[in-house]
């Protein structure tokens, strides 16, 4: 219990000292452009998330979040902070290329293209940064479970070997297209419920899938958290943490500016059809 009040403790101090980064950049890069201070806000938001899942992923690897409801409760109460204090931050290299491809910046293709770029940069960037901040915090023993693990290396099993290589990829794509997918269909819904709604799916996707991937959904985080760990290979992770939720966000975007707008079209051009149709048979009477 001793360690679970710790690590809750070390979470907000997480997430208070991004905030203070963030506020403290917004200040100093003001007036520096538009681009850059997203990117700054990439870079702080995705530290965030990566740290706060590492000591997230060491209370589960540990059973001290245990019963589930309480890790439940925890992964919920993270996406809703994270989401909240991004400032408009995608943390997600699919959610930046899902931005890309929708347009949501208005952008000319080729600024389109060096923006996520660059915004999926900052995302590793801050991965691999927050892989090095929890390793030297762990250090500091500042509870029993984090002395323990700063013992043994960072060392973690991989849990992809737990299951078939593509039933693995099919689990992260299936989650990160329940996400999207919420994502897009609350588009129009007050940012408080929309928040909450998205943390939900979040948190059913981690239910669901954790056992087998962790439910990861995002491969800057996945190569923070998940390819450190042994028992698989970069090509492996590569393709379960990377292309599963690339394919799983390209599914939502087809799915919700395609097929359903073209469904929707196609409909409405065959009521025309038949008005016209009926407004022609009576013109003849």
């Amino acid at each position: 219990m001793a360690d679970l009040a710790v690590s809750l403790l070390v979470l907000a101090g997480i997430v208070l000292a991004c905030e203070l980064a963030r506020r403290a950049s917004a200040r100093l890069l003001f007036g520096a452009g538009a681009g850059t201070g997203a990117y700054a806000a990439e870079l702080i938001s995705t530290l965030q998330l990566c740290a706060c899942t590492h000591e997230l992923k060491l209370l589960g690897d540990a059973g001290v979040s245990q019963p589930p409801p309480v890790a439940l409760a925890l992964t919920y109460a993270t996406a809703v902070v994270q989401a909240f204090t991004a400032r408009g931050a995608t943390c997600n290299p699919s959610g930046a290329l899902e931005r890309f491809l929708r347009r949501r910046d208005g952008d000319s293709d080729s600024k389109g293209w060096r923006t996520l770029v660059a915004r999926v940069a900052c995302q590793f960037v801050a991965a691999v940064a927050a892989r090095d901040a929890v390793r030297r915090l762990w250090a500091r023993g500042l509870s029993e479970l984090h002395a323990r693990h700063s013992a043994s290396a960072f060392k973690c099993a991989s849990p992809v070997g737990s299951a078939p290589l593509l039933a693995a990829a099919g689990v992260e794509m299936a989650c990160a297209f329940a996400v999207h997918a919420t994502a897009s269909c609350t588009r129009g819904w007050r940012e408080t419920f929309r928040v909450h709604a998205v943390a939900a799916v979040i948190t059913a996707a981690a239910y669901a899938g954790g056992s087998i991937t962790g439910s990861v959904t995002n491969p800057a985080l996945a190569f923070s958290t998940q390819f450190p760990c042994s028992g698989s290979t970069f090509t492996e992770y590569s393709f379960v943490y990377w292309m599963g939720p690339i394919l799983g966000m390209a599914g939502s975007v087809l799915l919700f500016d395609k097929f359903i707008p073209g469904l929707s079209a196609e409909r409405r051009s065959h009521e025309e059809q038949i008005f016209n149709t009926i407004q022609r048979k009576r013109k003849k009477k």
